[in-house]
């Protein structure tokens, strides 16, 4: 998915389409991974909304290598929008894309605990 790339919501009764579910994947596989959250978070958490790998490689202890690598999958994944300045790559979350997995989360809870077709009604 680009970073342009908006996934498309639409859940009706908590059921996705197989389209729906292809696009929302990568973003969650992405966020599924505990350093590709924690760089997530660190770069929501920055003064601005911003963060260069120089930023955020102190708190996660990672080499700079490994901490763009994870950044590209987040990008890669729209998570995360990125900008050149100069030698440095800024970061910036998609506010936009985790807005949508949000609701689809709270779209997939809702339907959570009602009775299926299948089960006796008492």
């Amino acid at each position: 998915m680009s970073n342009q790339e908006v996934l498309a919501v639409g859940v009706v009764a908590g059921r996705l389409t197989a389209k729906q579910a292809a696009r929302f994947a990568p973003a969650l596989k992405a966020l599924a991974d505990p350093v590709r959250l924690r760089l997530l978070s660190e770069v929501a958490s920055r003064p601005g909304g911003e963060a260069c790998v120089c930023d955020i490689s102190g708190p996660i202890r990672l080499s700079q290598p490994t901490i763009s690598h994870h950044l590209k999958v987040l990008r890669e994944a729209g998570l995360v929008t990125s900008e050149r300045r100069g030698t440095w790559v800024y970061y910036r979350v998609n506010s936009v894309v985790l807005e949508q997995l949000s609701e689809l989360l709270v779209g997939l809870a809702a339907v959570v605990g009602e009775p299926s077709s299948c089960e006796d009604p008492e």
